[in-house]
């Protein structure tokens, strides 16, 4: 039969004793457009909003929250009694002017890989890891959108049963390399229906009909760099420094959803009914399941909402320790716009409520 329950994370917090100034430093970008949708659907409270984008935006207007803000130049003085800037331009970009933010006494959330390492850097899933959030010091990083997807769901399964290995393989969207290649993903589609098989400009390869393994750098281990975000991002967020973990990052032709299949061997069994009783009750995943239709998680089930979905639990014929499932989220949204709001969410809380 058909199983489908939605679980939407809400942090339930106060409202600050003022509205908070807020920086978006990538406000044109796909995520940063994602940021702004979310700021005014959660109502989060902002006194003032101030957008950044690269020079050749300046200037330009964007309409938010019934007005138009214009997008303005970038220097070292515009973070000035910004509480929470938001960045999502690139890890260059953030090793640069993250720095800056602080020192005028921001809290950066931010969304790129330039911090996700570091020790003294909180790498948070709020559904996950909330109490990392205290030890921040004005930096805190957005994981990998792969990452953010699969620990949302091994979380609360270590929580009931301990961890020991994680295999597995991703589908990710054209969205995860950006707004340009969503668009170039449409545009040679349409050319390739009509025999015009046009070269890629964005990507390495054309999508269009098409699949490659990921196109981030190779590292001397034979693994890329997307596969070995998962690795160390994961260990991270679980506290699991150990975890045996292997991935295999693959490009698909879909807009804007990652899809990942997923094996996880438990230290012992873990039946089947007590996994789906945890999943049917954990923040942010929706579970949809009708085995007798062969119906399960696709992308289009996640676009544009914030649940991850997850679906064909089952424990593998090879190990009764072993569970694997099928899971799809919307890679712009919970895989990196919504986390981080959920992020300044956790801030409110242990910040501006005192």
């Amino acid at each position: 039969m058909y199983f489908a329950t939605s679980f939407g994370f809400s942090s339930s917090y106060c409202l600050p004793s003022r509205p908070l100034k807020v920086a978006i430093l990538g406000a044109t970008g796909a995520v940063g457009q994602e940021i702004l949708r979310l700021l005014e659907e959660r109502k989060f409270p902002v006194s003032e909003l101030i957008l950044l984008a690269s020079s050749r935006s300046v200037g330009r207007a964007i309409f938010w929250n019934n007005q138009n803000i214009y997008i303005q130049k970038l220097d070292k003085t515009v973070f000035k009694n910004v509480d929470i800037v938001f960045i999502s331009a690139g890890s260059s970009i953030s090793r640069y002017w993250a720095p800056f933010a602080v020192e005028a006494g921001s809290i950066v959330i931010d969304n790129s890989s330039a911090f996700r390492e570091d020790i003294n850097v909180p790498l948070l899933v709020p559904e996950v890891n909330p109490q990392a959030i205290t030890y921040h010091q004005g930096i805190i990083s957005n994981p990998n959108c792969t990452t953010i997807l699969l620990t949302l769901a091994l979380g609360p399964l270590q929580l009931s049963q301990n961890i020991s290995r994680v295999v597995l393989s991703t589908y990710q969207s054209a969205s995860g390399a950006g707004k340009r290649a969503m668009q170039e993903l449409r545009n040679l589609s349409q050319n390739f229906l009509f025999e015009d098989i046009s070269c890629s400009e964005v990507l390495p390869y054309s999508l269009a009909f098409n699949l490659f393994l990921h196109n981030s750098p190779m590292q001397p281990n034979g693994y890329c760099e997307e596969e070995m975000k998962m690795l160390k991002e994961t260990r991270k967020i679980m506290g699991l420094p150990d975890l045996y973990l292997t991935a295999t990052c693959v490009r698909v032709p879909v807009l804007r959803a990652h899809s990942e299949a997923v094996n996880i061997v438990f230290e012992k069994p873990f039946p089947l009914e007590e996994v789906r009783a945890v999943m049917a009750t954990a923040t942010g995943i929706e579970l949809i399941e009708d085995f007798d239709a062969n119906r399960f998680p696709m992308p289009t089930d996640v676009n544009g909402r914030d649940p991850v979905a997850l679906g064909r639990l089952r424990q593998s014929i090879n190990d009764i320790s072993s569970l694997e499932f099928w899971l799809c989220g919307d890679q712009i949204r919970k895989g990196a716009a919504l986390n981080a709001i959920q992020i300044a969410e956790l801030l409110i809380l242990r910040d501006f409520c005192k």
